[in-house]
């Protein structure tokens, strides 16, 4: 048999990926370094109509040309010796992809290198989890754009669809430019998450709400302009029980895991220069998480005084849907902040639109307002930022003073709401004309003679402080 596709990789992520080519009319042939794998994946693909090679070679072997093979393995050495086994048996205009979670410029570095032997390689960020694996993901292909062409059938098909039935998969530009939006949306991911648990833990702790309260307001948001995946799940976990009739989620310790792309939208805010500070935050309260015995030790310390009940619950949750909303939009716009920088440092002409569009199925973030995201980008394309567009200026005016009560409520009552304060931070920092920096530069040319530009007059300055 000839085949239209070989995956290697036969984890989580690579058998239902199969399994979605399988059941979408492909010809699937995989494979997977480790004997024992294949074996126990046996009869479970071959129920699906897929093949396992018993060798790298007959694998290869099996594809039409040009072959096109996905790689489903760990980030990192595990893609880099995969790609040392198999380029060997490659042919000019084969392709490799890439759909694991891995840094952008690995990326960079494997195309360049693949491309100067006259393979293509596309690093593809792959979002929605298992459950989007199987039945449509979000795909976010970067490479070149002859190999994009080949396998767009392919994505195309396999993708989840957008309720206007537009496949949620688009080109988004050369080299690294696939896994550096799949790193934005996980940044992004990261901030929504904090959001939507300091809205709880504000419900739970300031409002004194139980679990189907909250449960039922979660659910109410998600019939609005809140109207996402992330509200929609936690509405779920918030009223699950377990065998014993105890809510699942007090069970649960507040020691939150990560697995770093977080962490690398920040570093990559800093080094571009545009704040990210929303999304720093909410990685750096997952770090705070972790610090469990020394936050019970000084919670031993310091009293901690919430309040009582207030009266006035139904206004103070209205605040807090518009304080959400506006927040949500806030590390958003960071976000595609970020990717205008990176597209027009890096010269990937990103797409801003088509991204926004590509995200609202299958993948974690998904949410009603992306389609208003990409309306901003289509109707200016030179768009710095979202706030600048018409209709978002409008859902900034009418919810930004449910952000600062919030902020402030949040303050008084000593309940720690880190995510929702950059927010208002970020705008309130964003719409000064003239901020706080000027006394910065003259702190450094004091100690420093690192000179300053004045707004008077061009050019740059130096004062003798003393």
């Amino acid at each position: 048999m000839i085949y239209d596709i070989g995956i290697i990789g036969l984890g989580v992520m690579g058998t239902n990926i199969a399994k979605n080519m399988s059941r979408n009319g492909f010809k699937v042939v995989s494979f997977d370094f480790f004997e024992d794998v294949r074996s126990n994946r046996d009869d479970e693909l071959a129920s699906e109509g897929i093949d396992i090679a018993d060798s790298l070679k007959s694998f290869v072997d099996g594809l039409k040309s040009p072959r096109n093979i996905l790689m489903l393995v760990k980030a990192g050495d595990v893609t880099d010796q995969t790609i040392e086994k198999v380029s060997p048996l490659l042919s000019p205009g084969d392709t490799l992809i890439d759909g694991g979670n891995e840094g952008y410029e690995n990326t960079s570095r494997r195309n360049k290198a693949l491309t100067a032997i006259d393979i293509n390689f596309i690093g593809m960020g792959v979002s929605g989890g298992e459950e989007g694996a199987l039945n449509g993901p979000s795909l976010m292909p970067g490479g070149q754009k002859q190999a994009y062409e080949n396998v767009r059938p392919l994505l195309e098909k396999i993708a989840a669809k957008a309720d206007d039935g537009k496949p949620c998969v688009t080109y988004i530009g050369e080299d690294g430019s696939g896994h550096y939006v799949k790193m934005i949306h996980n940044g992004i991911e990261y901030a929504d998450m904090e959001l939507i648990a300091e809205s709880y833990y504000f419900m739970k702790h300031a409002l004194k709400m139980s679990n189907d309260e909250m449960s039922a307001v979660f659910s109410e948001w998600n019939q609005g302009e809140l109207n996402s995946y992330l509200i929609e799940i936690t509405a779920d976990i918030l009223k699950f029980k377990d065998e014993t009739g105890n809510y699942v989620l007090d069970t649960i310790k507040d020691k939150a895991g990560q697995k770093g792309t977080g962490k690398w939208t920040g570093i990559e805010g800093l080094k571009l220069g545009i704040p990210s500070s929303i999304i720093t935050e909410s990685v750096f309260v997952r770090y705070l998480s972790s610090l469990s015995e020394e936050r019970a030790r000084i919670s031993e310390t310091y009293d901690s005084e919430m309040g009582s009940l207030p009266e006035n619950k139904s206004e103070i949750l209205e605040d807090l849907k518009k304080a959400l909303y506006i927040s949500k939009l806030m590390s958003y716009s960071q976000g595609f902040r970020l990717l205008k920088e990176a597209s027009d440092t890096y010269g990937w002409h990103l797409n801003l639109g088509d991204i926004a569009m590509i995200w609202r199925k299958g993948c974690i973030i998904r949410a009603q307002f992306l389609e208003d995201i990409n309306h901003a980008f289509k109707s200016d394309t030179e768009l710095s930022h979202l706030i600048l567009d018409d209709y978002f200026k409008e859902v900034v005016s009418k919810n930004h003073i449910g952000l600062r009560k919030i902020a402030s409520r949040a303050i008084d009552k000593e309940i720690p709401m880190p995510a929702f304060l950059s927010a208002i931070s970020y705008f309130d920092n964003m719409k000064q004309r003239r901020g706080s920096s000027s006394m910065i530069q003259a702190q450094r040319d004091y100690f420093g003679a690192h000179t300053y530009e004045r707004t008077d007059k061009s050019g740059v300055f130096h004062t003798e402080w003393y």
